[in-house]
């Protein structure tokens, strides 16, 4: 059977391959019936050719454009939503409805409007104009990038729709897709409405390109390839982290999302008040899509007492009686597991039972585990083995101290977040206990789980390493994602007809600065 085209320098073409794939369908283990080429070096030095000659290109296109160009791919996915949500249904088991149709997917064109509102605009450029020293400065595109998608949203995060894609266009990049290998018909279906936005639009033809897959080594090669200004992945700790090593050793920009736990700590006025609701948020958001969010509370802090015995044995039961969801891959049960045993090897104990029943779909049963506070103090290290699915680990915690000591050994997270009181007993440990919180996470939540990410301007879906390559960066939220694929560059005493225009002379001898849209002054 042949296999699918790759798209290399505006053609579809057939791929210089080292091997083939094929993805699964989730919901029954079967393998899917298209097959796709592992690109060997040769299309990978194709894409990166190509890509070089298209950011020059686009050097030459106007902010307009860009925006022209995000707002018709948004259209254009909206026009064909049934057949990208029943592809991505098929490759992912995730459900046509609500999942995909009615959220993913909006958000997906949300996103890419919002990013072409910020191209417009042009606020992430950030412009500053020194008119009395004729300097000025400003953020610019910085170079073709190459985006890495994970598998668990193959629209909102997808490499050829997602965040780091609409960012790194509305910069004024062209970018290289590398598809993920549990959703590459989504990619491609996705690539082709977003080629075809770049041929109606007139932008260059490799603004946008595709590779399914590629080798490891390839893949690193890529990532630290003179030709690439920068990356952006999502995934994997191992994999993310093997491409930071390859990209930072060439001095490379990378943009990751790795790895979160997403602490969750009640605080004892909260067990007293809403030890119901909280039972139901937690278990709502462990369970959901399989737990296979990147935001999913993989930890909660609750008070060793008789006070938080109920609400431990209620969400045990939750846990057990919830419906188990699909897994994304073949593997991700027997990953599940491995960490679980990690987990209960350094003395976790398990108050669920998982279940013998037989499944060819991809699942693995609700877990839930517990230690003690000093059990985590003592190997904390371990008690962080993040399992992305299904699963998440209770502390019990001897004291609101204890506690302290607990949030001040956690690695770098998404988020973080507190329920306590409404009647402000909790106020005391709270004020304690946030500002250690905040250090370790991007994201401080009250009394809310974590697992809803907004597509907001104000949003902030990054944090501390191991969550994210960098602490001052986000993947969510226009204007702010744009930044990361953009650099500041400096005009310094160059010719008015030789400035871009946003940083045309405005009054001498004062120093202008664009905020929010506005242009503001201050006398030298």
């Amino acid at each position: 059977m042949t296999l699918r085209p790759v798209l290399i320098d505006g053609q579809w073409r057939q791929a210089n391959a080292e091997s083939q794939f094929q993805a699964f369908n989730p919901t029954n283990g079967d393998c899917l019936s298209d097959i796709y080429p592992v690109s060997s070096w040769q299309d990978c030095d194709a894409v990166l050719n190509a890509a070089s000659e298209a950011y020059q290109q686009l050097q030459q296109v106007t902010r307009q454009q860009i925006a022209q160009f995000l707002n018709e791919y948004a259209d254009l996915i909206e026009a064909n939503s049934q057949s990208i949500v029943e592809m991505a249904n098929l490759e992912t088991g995730l459900p046509v409805t609500p999942r995909l149709a009615d959220v993913e997917l909006p958000r997906t064109t949300s996103q890419l409007r919002q990013a072409a509102s910020a191209a417009l605009n042009a606020d992430w450029t950030m412009p500053i104009i020194d008119s009395k020293n004729n300097i000025r400065a400003m953020l610019q595109s910085i170079g073709p990038v190459a985006v890495f998608g994970p598998n668990n949203f193959p629209l909102a995060f997808g490499s050829a729709s997602g965040g780091d894609f609409a960012a790194a266009i509305a910069a004024g990049n062209p970018v290289i897709i590398k598809a993920h290998p549990s959703h590459p018909g989504t990619t491609r279906l996705m690539t082709e409405l977003a080629f075809k936005a770049v041929q109606n639009v007139g932008l260059p033809e490799a603004t946008v390109q595709l590779i399914y897959a590629m080798s490891n080594d390839s893949g690193l090669k890529l990532v630290g390839d003179a030709r690439i200004a920068a990356t952006g992945f999502t995934g994997s700790r191992p994999a993310g982290l093997a491409l930071k090593n390859a990209a930072e050793k060439a001095g490379k920009l990378i943009y990751l999302e790795l790895s979160s736990i997403n602490p969750v700590i009640v605080l004892p006025g909260a067990v007293v008040e809403n030890a119901d609701t909280i039972a139901n948020d937690f278990t709502n958001s462990c369970v959901m899509a399989a737990g296979q969010l990147c935001t999913k509370p993989g930890l909660l802090i609750v008070p060793d007492d008789a006070s938080a015995d109920k609400l431990v044995n209620t969400i045990a039961e939750k846990f057990s009686s919830a419906a188990v969801g699909t897994l994304l891959s073949p593997v991700s049960a027997e990953h599940i597991q491995n960490n679980i045993n990690t987990l209960i090897d350094g003395g976790a104990i398990e108050l669920t039972q998982a279940s013998l029943e037989e499944s060819p779909r991809f699942c693995q049963s609700n877990r839930l585990l517990s230690i003690k506070g000093q059990q985590f103090i003592e190997a904390s290290e371990l008690f962080q083995t993040e399992i992305f699915g299904n699963a998440s680990l209770i502390i019990r915690s001897k004291s609101v101290a204890q506690t302290h000591r607990i949030i001040e050994q956690l690695e770098g997270n998404l988020t973080g977040c507190f329920y306590s009181h409404s009647d402000g007993r909790d106020d005391d440990a709270y004020q304690l206990l946030e500002p250690v919180l905040r250090q370790k996470v991007g994201r401080i939540l009250n009394d809310k789980m974590p697992t809803g990410v907004a597509v907001s301007p104000a949003m902030n879906h990054g944090g501390p390493f191991p969550a994210a390559g960098h602490p001052g960066f986000t993947a969510v939220g226009m204007p702010a994602a744009i930044k990361r694929f953009a650099a500041l560059k400096c005009f310094d005493g160059v010719r008015q007809n030789r400035l871009p225009d946003i940083l045309a002379d405005r009054n001498p001898g004062d120093i202008w600065r664009q905020i929010d849209g506005r242009w503001t002054t201050e006398s030298l």
